[in-house]
């Protein structure tokens, strides 16, 4: 049997340049759209939900589990790309990094983690989830970086930040867990 895999984004964060951005919780707003996708019913087959370490997705995972009575794993390696090297940067430089982040995937940008090894490192972590074969669909809960690099990979496409999801996060794509097939692309979670 072939069961669906979401991989879910954390919707708006709390941004606070003087907290470092792992720990950034969900805002306001995160949050209510988090809750209202619970309210939906449309994840009921899940039986797995697993987070990246990072805070804002934790919540995300969290809220979801919740009301679904299941636990949350934590894996720390599905962590978003590295960019401490930098730390936070105003949105214009940071949009400027992304491009090159995703523009020259096999060179660290300023001391980023470089986009392909970001890629291997989450498609090793999804695989291993999915490795145990566990019955149910699956909720992925991480980050808009890590989380194109993925859909790129199964989608069989090159790095490009042409695939990134649509500004503001809290979106999702799907695959199966048997042969790896992409089901749709980008989609808001209010969609789910």
């Amino acid at each position: 049997m072939t069961n669906v895999v979401r991989y879910l984004t954390h919707p708006q964060v709390n941004i606070d340049p003087s907290v470092p951005v792992p720990r950034w919780g969900l805002s306001e707003v995160g949050k209510a759209r988090t809750e209202a996708v619970t309210a939906t019913g449309l994840l009921s087959g899940t039986t797995q939900v697993i987070s990246s370490g990072e805070r804002k997705a934790i919540e995300t995972a969290e809220i979801i589990a919740a009301k679904m009575g299941v636990d949350v794993e934590v894996r720390e390696a599905m962590h978003e790309n590295d960019r401490s090297a930098t730390g936070f940067l105003v949105p214009d430089e940071f949009e400027a990094m992304a491009n090159q982040f995703f523009g020259h995937p096999h060179t660290s940008i300023r001391g980023w983690e470089r986009a392909i090894d970001a890629q291997l490192r989450i498609v090793r972590e999804v695989e291993h989830v999915l490795s145990r074969n566990t019955p149910g669909d699956v909720l992925l809960v991480g980050h808009g970086g890590v989380g194109t690099l993925l859909y790129c990979h199964y989608s069989g496409l090159g790095i490009d930040r042409a695939h990134d999801q649509p500004a503001g996060g809290g979106c999702f794509f799907a695959f199966t867990s048997h042969g790896r097939r992409v089901l749709h692309g980008w989609r808001r979670l209010e969609e789910l």
